[in-house]
């Protein structure tokens, strides 16, 4: 699994933090799945084991991960991490309509806008 992108501009374990909380909400990893040990998925990706767990602890701090000493790091459950995610979403469009007022755009301008872009 590719996670890192050199040319990226942010930092190795954030990129590692983004691709497991993304693979966490799709359901690709479910919870109480065991995660990589730190060791393992340092050496898959050409990395310090220091930067992978950062991303780690990240991630628990998040709610996306626990750790059950002795035995691991384990993925939390995805349910309320979705409806904590499509929250954010929401309030993220909600801000963005509101800017869209407040310059006078119309909505459907922005939408028209917005199915233009590719990723």
């Amino acid at each position: 699994m590719s996670v890192i992108d050199y040319r990226d501009a942010r930092p190795i374990y954030e990129q590692i933090t983004e691709r497991y909380k993304t693979l966490i909400l799709k359901g690709a990893l479910l919870p109480d799945e065991q995660m990589p040990s730190v060791r393992s998925l340092a050496m898959e990706l050409a990395t310090n084991p220091n930067t992978v767990q950062k991303a780690y602890a990240e991630l628990e701090r998040q709610g996306f991960i626990y750790t059950v000493r002795g035995r691991g790091n384990f993925v939390s459950g995805g349910s309320q991490l979705l409806e904590q995610k499509t929250k954010e979403l929401a309030e993220s469009l909600h801000a963005l309509q509101k800017e869209a007022a407040d310059l006078g755009i119309d909505w459907s301008r922005v939408e028209e806008k917005a199915g233009e872009c590719h990723d």
